[in-house]
């Protein structure tokens, strides 16, 4: 299978493409970041050598590199699973935040999974088949202290993955809205935190990788995940 993660050079998104190539496919990747990106795709191919993993770099903030991105994709063969994963989070409050953070969010959150999407999905339809998964948030779901356009980015992104499933649903393309509470991820850097406090970003893959191996009559809406002893 061909399966595309965007924002695939750490965590969650590393996690993910690492969870499909131990189960041996074509694994297409993305990054802002050329070193992390080719160096995340070095150690993947190493480790997973019967799977065949590529990268191209990519701001997917930015529509044009986005497009270039999907048609790099397309000429690898028929996506069969798309997981829009690139974001970003700057905490802050709406009224406080500096201008322009709300662009930001909705370009690097929203628009990039649309645009992405937009591009990829007319060879899933083509094929009536495919699985896209919108990684969305624990802040898609319930306002929190500090999360200002973040926040508004992801409740966005969880719209756009419900519109999304009914759009595609008679068309046999699946739609997972993926809403993890706090996963060690870049998010948490320098942050100091009990790792038993915080999910590690294989717990999330492997709830993916299990919810694109149901039959083609069966779908996973909404995966919630959260810490044991809850949000932090």
């Amino acid at each position: 299978m061909n399966i595309i993660i965007t924002g695939a050079s750490k965590g969650i998104g590393k996690a993910i493409a690492a969870e499909f190539a131990a189960a041996g496919n074509t694994i297409l990747l993305c990054s802002r970041g050329e070193k992390s990106l080719y160096d995340a795709v070095a150690e993947l191919q190493t480790q997973y050598p019967e799977s065949i993993i590529k990268g191209q770099v990519a701001d997917m903030a930015n529509k044009d590199e986005v497009k270039s991105f999907a048609q790099w994709c397309l000429k690898q063969g028929s996506p069969d699973v798309l997981v829009n994963n690139a974001g970003q989070y700057l905490p802050g409050a709406v009224h406080e935040e500096e201008d322009g953070v709300l662009e930001q969010m909705i370009e690097t959150n929203l628009y990039s999974a649309y645009h992405l999407t937009r591009a990829l999905v007319p060879a899933m339809i083509e094929a009536k088949k495919g699985h896209i998964f919108n990684i969305c948030s624990i802040a898609s779901l319930q306002a929190y202290a500090n999360g200002g356009s973040y926040s508004i980015s992801k409740f966005a992104l969880l719209g756009f993955s419900k519109n999304l499933r009914e759009e595609l649903k008679p068309k046999g393309v699946k739609v997972t809205a993926v809403c993890p509470g706090a996963t060690m991820s870049a998010s948490w850097d320098g942050a100091s935190i009990d790792p038993y406090r915080i999910m590690e970003a294989a717990d999330i893959a492997k709830m993916v990788f299990a919810a694109s191996n149901l039959s083609p009559m069966a779908v996973v809406e909404d995966i919630i995940m959260r810490p044991q002893l809850g949000d932090l």
